[in-house]
C-alpha cells in the first residue's frame, strides 16, 4: 500500500493549554508589585484595554500574560470569584 493512501493525523497542542491562569496571574502580580505598581489596577487596565503597556517586561510578565486571551483570564476570574463568594 502506498503511503499516500493513508490519512495522516496532524495534531498540535495549543500553547494556552500548557499555561495556567493562576500561574500567569501570580507571576504578573509579583512582577508588578516588585516594580512598585498597584498590581490590581494594572491588571484591570490591561484586561479592559488590551494594552500590554500596563504590564512590565520585568520577569517576562508582559509576554507571559499575552499567552492567554483576555477573555480566558476574565472567565477564570469570574469563575473563581463566584466559587468562593456564592452563598447556596
Amino acid at each position: 500500500m502506498d503511503s499516500f493512501d493513508n490519512t495522516m493525523k496532524f495534531s498540535i497542542q495549543e500553547e494556552t493549554q500548557s499555561v495556567h491562569v493562576n500561574d500567569v496571574l501570580f507571576t504578573v502580580y509579583d512582577a508588578l508589585q516588585e516594580k512598585g505598581y498597584n498590581p490590581i489596577n494594572q491588571i484591570v487596565g490591561y484586561l479592559l484595554s488590551g494594552d500590554p503597556a500596563y504590564i512590565p517586561r520585568h520577569k517576562d510578565a508582559r509576554n507571559i500574560i499575552r499567552k492567554l486571551e483576555r477573555d480566558e483570564l476574565i472567565e477564570e476570574l469570574v469563575k473563581s470569584y463566584l466559587k468562593h463568594h456564592r452563598e447556596d
